[in-house]
């Protein structure tokens, strides 16, 4: 359309994110409308309405100004890690573990607030940090002590896979924000060193059993390996072009479990094959490189290190989701961003994005100010 025709301010939207999260959003309601036997309830509907109800606060987000972002890093992380404490004291149990405050209107799961959080935070530690200090290793204390905290704490519920997306965000902000690469090498030795330590010491039964499943998912096909088992099944027999829409034995004979949160994928990939797979990874490039971009524009290094941390936050979801699924990762109940029900996920993506969007109107508005 020619210039004022569309209103100003529905044309400074966003507009290279929002769609893409619009089409994937309502591919993934029809993917969960098809799991619930072709009924918009319990699933595809609630989808729907949250992502309505998180675009709104993620656009909401976006206007917010950078101080707002400095001064609440460090009270939002404060908050969050008595959340936190108060989970492994009086949390709500569910599924064996104890992740939920219960605020009777809601069930509140700090722990998914606090991978934004930990973003937030270490861009704050790091672009308050003079640059001469980075490549010092007493600045790693307090770094390691920002994260080993939650971390702890999460560990503790037990939730193997979200301490990893948070530790995950805060190595992915250390990483860009230039520590020494020996560093990095130094640890991923000493990580590899203390696996097995931490196999047979300080992993549960059944964290032990997902990752003997992901080594060996036939061993057990109808025990522990079952859900690894019945995902590959699915997407191996959707082939080229699928099932069709509405025709996947797998989900409706409740052959896949978690047909409609973890393994979503599966579901998809059964009834729109390798075309619909390709499909979901196109949009999820396009959310990813928008994010990216973003980042490499941003006018400071607090906000470059903030939207690209974010932008490492969504891409963990993306890729141990898509890993799990196909086998080539143990399962962690990581859900697939945008496509999975789900309120908790959601609302984390859409504070990652929403941040994002911030940082890119402070990028066009300080372009603006320069010409």
């Amino acid at each position: 359309m020619r210039a004022g025709v569309i209103p100003a301010a529905i044309a400074r939207q966003p507009w290279g994110i929002i769609l893409p999260l619009v089409v994937l959003t309502t591919f993934g309601s029809a993917v969960l409308y098809s799991a619930a036997g072709g009924s918009f309830q319990p699933w595809a509907l609630q989808h729907l309405f949250r992502f309505g109800v998180f675009l709104a606060m993620a656009m909401v987000i976006a206007r917010l100004p950078q101080s707002l972002f400095r001064m609440a890093a460090y009270p939002a992380y404060g908050a969050l890690v008595v959340l936190l404490m108060l989970v492994d004291l009086i949390g709500a149990v569910g599924g064996g573990s104890q992740r939920w405050l219960n605020l009777g209107f809601m069930q509140l799961q700090p722990s998914e607030m606090m991978k934004p959080a930990i973003v937030l935070a270490y861009a704050r530690f790091y672009d308050t940090l003079p640059p001469a200090m980075t490549h010092n290793w007493r600045s790693l204390i307090p770094a390691l002590g920002l994260l080993g905290v939650p971390a702890l704490l999460v560990m503790l519920q037990p939730d193997l896979g979200t301490g990893l997306a948070i530790t995950f965000g805060a190595v992915a902000v250390m990483f860009m924000a230039g520590l020494p690469m020996k560093w990095f090498v130094g640890a991923g030795a000493a990580g590899i060193v203390a696996a097995p330590i931490a196999f047979f010491t300080l992993l549960h039964d059944y964290q032990r059993k997902r990752v003997l499943v992901f080594l060996d998912p036939e061993g057990d096909p109808l025990g522990s390996g079952y859900h690894i088992s019945q995902s590959k099944i699915a997407i191996g027999s959707g082939g080229l072009f699928g099932k069709g829409f509405g025709n996947g034995s797998q989900s409706h004979l409740e052959y896949l479990p978690e047909a409609h949160t973890d393994f979503v994928f599966a579901t998809m990939g059964e009834e729109w094959g390798l075309v619909g797979a390709l499909f979901v990874l196109f949009i999820f490039m396009l959310i990813l490189r928008w994010g990216w971009r973003v980042a490499q524009n941003a006018p400071d290094r607090f906000s470059r290190l903030l939207a690209a941390g974010m932008t490492c936050t969504v891409f963990f979801y993306v890729a141990i989701n898509l890993l799990m699924v196909v086998g080539l990762a143990p399962v962690v109940g990581i859900p697939l961003p945008f496509m999975s029900h789900g309120g908790s996920s959601m609302m984390t993506n859409m504070i990652c994005l929403g941040t994002i969007m911030a940082v890119d109107r402070w990028s066009r508005r300080s372009n603006s100010i320069a010409s």
